[in-house]
């Protein structure tokens, strides 16, 4: 049984799924990816994908990620993996919940996830002798939530395409 008010939407391409995440990691490569506050874009598509395709992208998908990401912002070696994955798994734990509600309402929810994927990698920094960065990281999982809306619509996209139409089919 489908969610209310949900169209049916066509088998997303594998191709797709990954180009996406490498734009996402290629967004958080710029210069501004380091800057306390700037949302972390391969986190909200990590995390749409797991929510929309739990079987293609998992928590592997996120560790190796987080790893490309710790080795080219110099990291502690594990720091945005560990968030990454603990993120995937808990976006993946919610995921059938998560899609009966409106996109705002899913934008709502998932900002816990993001704060505590923030917190995360702001411990294991702290554990490792970083200064506290300030109060702009709390900015960081707000914008990720406003991001969620927009992700959906541009992730969900090609999926929405019309089918060629034949007459003798009912959808």
């Amino acid at each position: 049984m489908m969610p209310r008010g949900n169209e049916l939407l066509m088998p997303v391409n594998p191709v797709f799924i990954w180009v996406s995440l490498l734009l996402a990691m290629a967004l958080n490569i710029l210069p501004w990816g380091r800057w306390p506050g700037v949302p972390d874009f391969l986190a909200v598509a990590v995390v749409f994908w797991n929510v929309h395709q739990p079987r293609r992208v998992g928590v592997g998908a996120a560790f190796v990620f987080g790893l490309i990401m710790d080795v080219h912002q110099g990291a502690l070696l594990g720091q945005h993996a560990l968030s990454y994955t603990l993120l995937s798994f808990f976006a993946i734990t919610v995921h059938r919940r998560l899609l009966w509600f409106t996109v705002g309402s899913q934008a709502v929810q998932i900002v816990p996830l993001f704060v505590a994927a923030h917190a995360v990698s702001l411990l294991v920094r702290m554990a490792a002798g970083a200064s506290f960065p300030g109060w702009s990281l709390t900015l960081a999982p707000l914008l990720e939530a406003l991001l969620w809306p927009v992700a959906n619509f541009m992730l969900l996209a090609p999926q929405r395409r019309p089918p060629d139409r034949d007459k003798n089919r009912p959808l």
